[in-house]
Parts: structure tokens; C-alpha cells; sequence
């Protein structure tokens, strides 16, 4: 079967990405806005290069077709922490994923507990194994309702177990297949 695209709409051509370029790795992104914590998961994200360290993440509009408050947030105050999810985190990632008012913070919301490794950045989540802290770098404008923000990480935070000294990264991350979040294997 040929799908062509011009003839599927915006969320089923999603769909279909989404279900067929997996596993996706799965982020809440950290913004903050005048003390409000944003904290949205993520699953269309990727790096795309390492010298600078930049990373994409795709970020839709809200069903009223304003910005997402992530986006409105990088695009204001230039900054993002990305965590990564485990898999005892599913069930909050997928709570998080609920739309709330600018001004209500899934932090408070959910009960999730945050710490700040870093004053110039937001906080992250108190128990990822390892988080992104990252800067505006640039947009890129396209057709529809998504904007592509390319985000520098400037440091990384990395449970000490977690790396070894060749700067193997052994980490607990559950990605996106489809609709459902699938825990990583070694093999």
C-alpha cells in the first residue's frame, strides 16, 4: 500500500509518523513562566547534532490553535529542561499529557516532585536519570500546526551509576511506539 500524504489529514498523517518512527524517546520538557512550572511530555524529539549539541523537539498548538505553553514559555525566557522518563513514570507522563490553563502547573497538579541542580534553568524532575539543560537555538517556520524549536544543550545532569568512564550511558528510558510507552531492552 502507497499512502499519499496530501491526501490525509493533519492528525492522521501523525498517526502514522508517529506509529511507524519508534521507539521515540518520551521527555517532559521543563519551562517556566513567572513561577508557573510547565511540564509537558514530549515524544517528538531528537537530536540532531553534537557539535553544537542541538536537539529538535516538535511542539503542536493548543486545540484553539494558540502556541503550547512550552513554546510560548522557550520562545520568552530562551530556556528548557528536558527529563527523561522511566518506566514507573508512564502513567504520569500520560497525566501530564492533559491540557491545563497557562497559569496551572502540572508540577502542583500531579504532585511532582522537582529539584533545581541549576539556578539559570529550570527545575527537573527530582527523579530522572538524566536531564537536558538547554537554551532557544533557533525555529524553523513550516506550514501547518507544528513549529520545530531546535534547543542547545548547554549541561547535562546524569545519575552518577549511569555513565561509565568510556561515557557509556546506561539509562532507564521508555519511548513512544504508537499510542503506547515501551520501556527500553538491552539485547
Amino acid at each position: 500500500m502507497i499512502l499519499d500524504y496530501k491526501n490525509i489529514d493533519d492528525l492522521n498523517r501523525y498517526k502514522i509518523m508517529s506509529g511507524t518512527v519508534i521507539p521515540r524517546p518520551i521527555a517532559w520538557i521543563v519551562t517556566e513562566e513567572n513561577g508557573v512550572l510547565n511540564c509537558a511530555p514530549f515524544s517528538y524529539f531528537i537530536p540532531i547534532s553534537s557539535n553544537p549539541a542541538l536537539v529538535l523537539v516538535a511542539i503542536g498548538k493548543k486545540d484553539d490553535g494558540s502556541p503550547k505553553d512550552s513554546l510560548a514559555n522557550i520562545l520568552k525566557t530562551k530556556k528548557a529542561t528536558i527529563c527523561f522518563a522511566k518506566k514507573e513514570d508512564a502513567a504520569l507522563v500520560q497525566k501530564c499529557a492533559t491540557p491545563l490553563a497557562k497559569d496551572e502547573s502540572e508540577v502542583e497538579k500531579f504532585e511532582i516532585e522537582v529539584k533545581r541542580e541549576l539556578e539559570d534553568y529550570p527545575p527537573m524532575i527530582a527523579n530522572t536519570q538524566s536531564a537536558l539543560f538547554c537554551e532557544y537555538y533557533d525555529t524553523y517556520e513550516i506550514p501547518g500546526d507544528t513549529t520545530p524549536v531546535i534547543l542547545e544543550v548547554k549541561q547535562q545532569f546524569i545519575e552518577d551509576d549511569k555513565i561509565n568512564e568510556r561515557n557509556h550511558v546506561f539509562i532507564d528510558n521508555i519511548g513512544r511506539c504508537g499510542v503506547t510507552f515501551k520501556a527500553l531492552v538491552d539485547l
